[in-house]
């Protein structure tokens, strides 16, 4: 597509915000994003990160796309309140990282997790007659305990996708992989450590993140804005969006808001959604 006005983004920042947990939805809007930021030429990506991590091949895939875009754009993650686990993968396709002394980050790890409910199921009196393929075609059955041997080959599996963890972020900060191991052990630490730790550049605001953008882009950072990359949302969508805004300073419930309690909504489907997944994902 030939986008007109070419030389109006040439003289901007593209900003993509990445917020939440990172899922199928995420993935598609941030990687729509980045193929707008290449074909209209912007010459500089601020990147927010807001984001307890996600899944492992979602984090993988805009990660993957970031650093191909590295060639032609000059990009800047900024790491928000919270930027954990597969928010710091994301952030590794940054060339640089600005976080803010009190942001939370870490969170190095992979986490794969089932429910059992074997007793519960006993005592109403339900069971299931499975009839598979294989032995491990039902691995992570919620009806009865993991063997052995699944636990051997789930293990496997965390440890590769962590060790792609480590790698990933050994090559984009110029460190020994022990080093990351060192502490890669799903810890969180604040951006301030983090900055000690070598995960990322400088301390600072979205808005020191956005003027060295424009610096690497040879652009005026008092003069140049940033042109925000966002999903367009149905108008039945917006308005109810606008009607929450408005009260999103009532408190219901043990002092949650009606945007916290939605929120809180979605944190629920995506757990059901990703139940036996493996995970680059910060659980307080």
């Amino acid at each position: 597509m030939v986008w007109p006005f070419k030389p109006r983004f040439r003289k901007q920042i593209a900003r993509i915000e990445i917020t939440g947990a990172i899922a199928g939805a995420t993935r598609k809007r941030v990687l729509e994003a980045l193929k707008t930021v290449e074909e209209r030429k912007f010459p500089a990506l601020l990147l927010r990160i807001d984001s307890p991590g996600g899944t492992v091949g979602d984090s993988q895939e805009i990660y993957t796309a970031l650093k191909r875009l590295q060639d032609k754009t000059k990009i800047v993650a900024s790491f928000g309140n919270i930027s954990a686990s597969g928010g710091v993968y994301i952030g590794m396709g940054a060339e640089h990282i600005v976080a803010n002394p009190g942001t939370i980050t870490g969170s190095i790890g992979v986490i794969l997790r089932g429910n059992n409910l074997e007793r519960l199921l006993d005592k109403i009196g339900v069971s299931f007659k499975v009839i598979k393929s294989g032995p491990y075609k039902d691995i992570l059955a919620f009806d009865r305990e993991l063997t052995d041997q699944e636990k051997n080959i789930l293990q496997e599996l965390i440890d590769i996708s962590y060790q792609q963890f480590v790698q990933t972020i050994a090559e984009a900060r110029k460190l020994a992989v022990e080093t990351v191991r060192s502490f890669a052990d799903g810890r969180i630490f604040t951006g301030q450590q983090a900055l000690e730790l070598g995960v990322v550049d400088r301390l600072g605001t979205e808005e020191d993140a956005r003027r060295w953008a424009a610096e690497l882009a040879g652009l005026d950072p008092d003069k140049t804005r940033c042109f925000t990359l966002e999903e367009r949302k149905p108008l039945l969508n917006r308005l109810i969006s606008r009607d929450q805004s408005r009260v999103g300073d009532l408190s219901f419930l043990g002092g949650a808001s009606l945007p916290g309690l939605l929120a809180g909504a979605d944190w629920l489907t995506f757990e059901l959604e990703t139940n036996g997944l493996p995970l680059w994902l910060y659980r307080p």
